[in-house]
């Protein structure tokens, strides 16, 4: 499959009443707001560093962590602002990291790329592509050895494909019949190389099969079909089958980073995926079921923006870490 094509995926849709279904529109609402917003405020110079958008990917994120409980472990990459949302962490927390505010859920020194909060067991936010997987293998085989009923779920890019520890991870994880959810994010590009460029093999769900793991290819632009996937992946892990991979066909709408100029693609590519856009997909969907009408679209969307501007106002108004702290956190503290 080239960068160009659409994914030709019919796959199952879990069945949700129709309130589960305004859920899965409403974080994705909820993600799409605050990486527009934060745009903004990269503009305005209010967030720094490097900014790593999930517009257009959002489908995943709110379908795929739905299907798992507090007690199971997320492992993510830096784009994973939209992962951390779903999981729970607080918009404010989130924004102050942004803002690299002490009271954000990092401390103000993850930023962007390195979101964390153990109590959630959401684990990065990973800067190094690939870096997640060993991660997420360590804490699915401590799992195990202390017979804790958790799946942990990886999240990755295609890009990751090509790293050594995806081969590694997936082949100790298959052997050793861990917990783990490989959950691969395909969005045809590793930074900006084309997946065609870089792979021989496209298939990447058929790629991961051949270390003997259950793995097929899912519609990432459907937020349904991410959920029945997810579904089927995470009952299999749990009854004992051992790991599973998803390859979520999906796209960024926005370039790389906000460094990235974008100039490795065609803007009629770009525009085809538009419209394949998973939430005025799901809105309409919703509206010719009756299950919901454009007084209720206002009010989520009008609820994520207040969201947002109590999350912004907070993380203005947060404290900075003071300079006598900076030391701290890289040598073990005593009790």
């Amino acid at each position: 499959m080239t960068a160009t094509e659409l994914p030709d995926l019919v796959g199952d849709r879990v069945s949700l009443t129709p309130t589960e279904r305004v859920e899965l529109l409403r974080q994705m609402i909820r993600i799409r707001r605050f990486e527009e917003r934060c745009v903004r405020l990269y503009s305005a110079e209010k967030i720094r560093g490097f900014l790593h958008l999930y517009v257009g990917e959002e489908a995943v994120a709110a379908g795929l962590l739905r299907e798992i409980g507090p007690e199971d472990a997320v492992v993510s990459t830096y784009r994973e602002h939209g992962h951390a949302l779903v999981r729970g962490i607080p918009m404010s927390e989130l924004m102050s990291e942004m803002f690299g505010r002490a009271s954000g859920c990092s401390g103000g020194r993850g930023g962007s790329m390195h979101l964390f909060d153990a109590g959630r067991r959401f684990y990065g936010g990973n800067a190094i592509v690939a870096g997640g997987l060993p991660l997420a293998v360590g804490l699915a085989l401590a799992d195990a050895l202390q017979s804790r009923p958790a799946v942990t779920v990886c999240l990755f890019g295609d890009g990751a494909v090509a790293e050594g520890e995806f081969h590694e991870c997936l082949n100790l994880a298959a052997l050793w019949r861990l917990p783990v959810l490989f959950a691969c994010e395909n969005n045809r590009y590793a930074m900006g190389t084309a997946l065609h460029r870089e792979h021989a093999v496209t298939d990447l769900a058929l790629r991961a099969a051949t270390y003997g793991l259950m793995a097929w290819p899912v519609d990432g632009m459907d937020s349904e079909a991410v959920a029945a996937a997810a579904r089927r992946a995470v009952q299999s892990i749990r009854g004992g089958s051992g790991p599973c991979f998803l390859e979520m066909r999906t796209y960024r709408f926005r370039a790389h980073s906000l460094y990235d100029a974008d100039r490795y693609r065609d803007k009629a590519e770009v525009e085809r995926w538009k419209a394949r856009d998973p939430i005025p997909r799901l809105s309409t969907e919703l509206r010719a079921a009756g299950e919901l009408d454009e007084q209720d679209l206002s009010a989520l969307e009008a609820a994520a923006e207040a969201e947002l501007d109590d999350a912004i106002a907070e993380a203005e108004a947060g404290p900075r870490e003071p300079v006598a702290d900076l030391t701290r956190h890289v040598y073990a503290e005593r009790p």
